[in-house]
């Protein structure tokens, strides 16, 4: 039954969330995460559906859960240090040059949450697979970590299965006037994320694993 009386419904925490107070971090880009300076929850979406009727169309909630992506800014360092290692993700996904550049992601270890289960990793990387890639070294896991007003971890956002699909570029100017640094923004796609309170015990995962048959 719900609980209708006005004291204790009140919110025993009044403190307000800051947009500055937070902490991004994933554990494929270590020096993109030192200088990262926005990150978003992602919103969510579920649409609905419609059910006919003689009177009127009735709308009941729909059955696709939705994630928008997860965006960060960085700024990019004077060897551009962070910015190549984001770079080296995409193209040893997409490896636009030859396959030794998939191969090479492949190699990589594995940047995950815990995990349930066995994971399928085949002995040679250069072979045609059935069934499902070594995931581990293609995607990553994230934390976007809440902070209190105290500066204290608070909430973690938990990202599982992350992947960048888009990268900006850099764009220099010598015409500029003020003194200014170069930024990047990065978006990625990821399988889902969580809410956890900091200081609880991880969870444990099994990770998305890709049916494909794709030569490298």
């Amino acid at each position: 039954m719900t609980n209708t009386d006005a004291l204790s419904r009140q919110p025993t925490k009044l403190d307000l969330a800051s947009p500055q107070q937070f902490k991004f971090s994933i554990i494929k880009l270590p020096k993109v995460e030192y200088f990262c300076t926005a990150a978003n929850v992602p919103g969510v979406n579920m649409g609905n559906a419609t059910q006919t009727n003689p009177f009127r169309d009735i709308p009941v909630p729909g059955d696709k859960f939705v994630f928008e992506q997860l965006e960060i800014t960085f700024m990019v360092d004077e060897n551009l240090e962070n910015y190549r290692e984001m770079h080296g993700w995409l193209t040893g996904i997409g490896f636009p040059k030859d396959r030794k550049q998939y191969r090479d992601i492949l190699a990589e270890n594995k940047d995950r949450f815990p995990v349930i289960g066995k994971e399928s990793t085949p002995t040679d990387p250069g072979k045609v697979v059935s069934g499902a890639t070594p995931i581990g070294p293609i995607f990553s896991d994230a934390t976007l970590n809440i902070l209190t007003s105290k500066n204290n971890a608070n909430i973690e956002v938990r990202f599982r299965d992350v992947f960048p699909i888009s990268l900006s570029g850099l764009n220099f100017n010598q015409q500029a006037s003020d003194v200014d640094y170069l930024s990047a923004t990065a978006i990625f796609q990821y399988n889902i994320y969580e809410f956890a309170q900091k200081g609880k015990k991880a969870v444990s995962y099994t990770h998305l694993t890709l049916p494909t048959n794709r030569e490298v």
